[in-house]
């Protein structure tokens, strides 16, 4: 295969109307490391000049990936060697316009702009041309002799002046799904895609040939997905939650047996995801705030896109899911039996309280290393409940603690360990799924670790979802950690993510309890088969210490420059590119992964499809 071939395997112009060159490339100048106010910017950027083709301004788009020859390519053979760069500005340029000053006669300044006018409408290369900026993907692509491509982390600087080419679309589809394809064993040679859920798992289309007429589908790793945690961020009206209901649904279609569960503050999931809980062969559990009496009643609580206001045709779906005996409610407990782990948060809570009092902590340490002990003599572990045996032992130490230390008997550090015995009402507490279809925190837990494939946990009550959350999420993680296991896997959703984890100087009472928890979640979950989703529209609010633990990102306009600058921050992708997703429509997004897609932290412009046409057409 000789270059030529090599080239026309790989790249495109279009019809032969796309002809340019690399003009420059320039250092970026930011020498002030990214902050949560300035983001970050590319090392270099590249500026190239196009012939001006009449018809191109309107096929080039802002994301396309363009390849240029560098200095590591050899001088002979077909193979060679193209630094990859992505397109962040398109714009045309008018010789006459630019030559013209705003000091000029009047009359001779508007003649001038008139005529441009009528130039745009032709193919005058004397007179015109296309700028692009375009920033670098930080990866080559490197052909070899027999005309087989690979592609190789790291930047290498392209030669200037060299002739600049786009990717076709079979070379963008086999960068980013070729790897993905591979590993669900299907064929990644042929572009077959259906923006239907059963018969296909794309999440979309890719943004780059959409003026063509071309339809490149986006595929993502769901296990890599759900085991190393990911975000939607956007907007309001961007459509986070429909692009959530259209990964959850492909993620329940074609996985198999990865579990969901969504903490559903806004109560809209039981209507975007009614088909799949109709599906009488998906165990699921719709678990609300109060008990439902009917299929109308549900139609009346749950909250419907706008489309589906007066649409009443749900209430047949929700008869079925009613009739399976899919849909619950929870009964907050008003007592449980602690466990271990209850009884060292309370020694961490002491602590805190007491802080500055140096008798009252060493009280407090010489009461926790004799329950640590007394836990490593009988072989118990921190999820295990309490009994009766074990709180004789911590009233006695407690007891022993304050005498020898001398409390003080009016604080709370006496009253705690004078009120250690009363532990005992408590044990034996507890349920699951309770009569008339309530579920408790172990209820929940029983369905989740049993068949359930999605459970939705759709409760407008900030502190009791809240408290929820906390519980499930810690009874879980250390169900866990008790007998390791990683499968099924477990993807925990937090729509509205601002309740459940917000920024630690902001939390207070069970909000602080609840980032806290959020966060070791993430943090220990990948571990254990336990994945997070978090989807927000203000992410300046959030606790940065769990956005850091998200490697797949979808993010949608965000008009406030905060928030571009701290995503752009913390997941270090160029503000240029983030400056891009203003313009778009809702359900187009700006998708980057380090696990999930085919080649690791390169931004995708991509169009998600629309979870509506799925409920329009079940409905129907």
């Amino acid at each position: 295969m000789n270059a030529q071939e090599a080239r026309s395997k790989y790249f495109t112009d279009f019809g032969g109307r796309f002809r340019a060159r690399l003009s420059s490339v320039q250092a970026s100048g930011t020498a002030a490391a990214p902050s949560e106010t300035t983001g970050v910017s590319a090392k270099y950027q590249c500026r190239i000049k196009a012939e001006y083709q009449k018809d191109l301004m309107g096929l080039l788009e802002e994301g396309m990936l363009l390849a240029v020859r560098n200095f590591k390519s050899p001088k002979t053979g077909a193979g060679g060697r193209y630094t990859l760069l992505e397109i962040s500005r398109i714009g045309p340029e008018h010789y006459g316009l630019k030559g013209l000053s705003d000091s000029s006669y009047y009359p001779y300044q508007f003649e001038v702009i008139e005529q441009t006018v009528d130039d745009w409408g032709t193919d005058d290369k004397a007179i015109m041309m296309i700028l692009m900026n375009a920033i670098p993907l930080n990866y080559d692509l490197a052909i070899d002799e027999n005309g087989e491509c690979r592609y190789v982390k790291g930047f290498t600087y392209p030669v200037i002046a060299e002739e600049v080419y786009v990717l076709s679309k079979e070379t963008i589809h086999q960068m980013y799904n070729r790897p993905v394809l591979e590993r669900m064993g299907r064929n990644w040679k042929k572009i077959e895609t259906s923006h239907l859920a059963r018969e296909d798992c794309r999440l979309g289309t890719i943004k780059m040939f959409e003026a063509e007429g071309e339809s490149v589908p986006i595929y993502v790793d769901f296990e890599r997905l759900v085991r190393y945690h990911f975000g939607i961020f956007g907007f309001t009206g961007s459509g986070k939650s429909n692009l959530m209901s259209n990964i959850l649904r492909r993620l329940i279609y074609h996985s198999k047996d990865v579990k969901v569960v969504i903490f559903d503050i806004s109560m809209e999931y039981p209507f975007l995801l009614q088909d799949v809980l109709a599906d009488p062969k998906i165990p699921s559990k719709v678990v609300l705030e109060t008990p439902i009496e009917d299929a109308g009643q549900l139609y009346k609580v749950v909250v419907k896109p706008r489309g589906f206001e007066k649409d009443e045709r749900a209430k047949r779906s929700f008869e079925e899911i009613m009739r399976q005996g899919k849909v619950g409610y929870y009964a907050e407990p008003t007592s449980t039996t602690p466990t271990y782990e209850d009884v060292f948060r309370q020694f961490e809570m002491l602590r805190q309280e007491n802080e500055g009092k140096a008798t009252n902590l060493e009280a407090i340490d010489a009461v926790q290393r004799a329950v640590t002990g007394y836990m490593r003599e009988r072989r118990l572990q921190r999820g295990m409940a309490i009994d009766e045996g074990f709180v004789d032992f911590l009233s006695g130490e407690a007891a022993k603690a304050v005498e020898k230390y001398k409390i003080w008997k009016g604080g709370s550090l006496y009253a705690w360990a004078a009120t250690r015995s009363e532990l005992k009402e408590r044990i034996g507490l507890g349920g699951g799924e309770k009569e008339g279809g309530s579920y408790d925190v172990q209820g929940i837990t029983e369905a989740i670790e049993s068949e359930a494939r999605l459970v939705c946990l759709s409760i407008v009550d900030p502190n009791a979802i809240k408290s929820l959350a906390i519980e499930l999420s810690r009874k879980v993680l250390t169900e866990r950690k008790r007998e390791f296991k990683v499968e099924p896997s477990i993807l925990f959703i937090f729509d509205e993510a601002q309740e459940f984890i917000p920024s630690h100087d902001r939390a207070r009472g069970i909000e602080r309890e609840c980032t806290v928890q959020v966060e070791t979640l993430l943090r220990q979950g990948r571990k254990y088969g336990l994945g997070g989703c978090i989807a927000t529209q203000r992410i300046a609010y959030l606790n940065t210490n769990a956005l850091q633990q998200l490697h797949t990102y979808f993010i949608g306009p965000m008009p406030r420059p905060y928030d571009r600058s701290l995503v752009s921050n913390t997941f270090t992708i160029d503000q240029g590119i983030l400056e891009k997703t203003l313009e778009f429509a809702p359900g187009e997004w700006l998708l980057s992964s380090y696990v999930a897609t085919g080649i690791e932290n390169v931004p995708i412009f991509v169009k998600a499809d629309n979870s509506e046409l799925e409920i329009e057409r079940f409905l129907g």
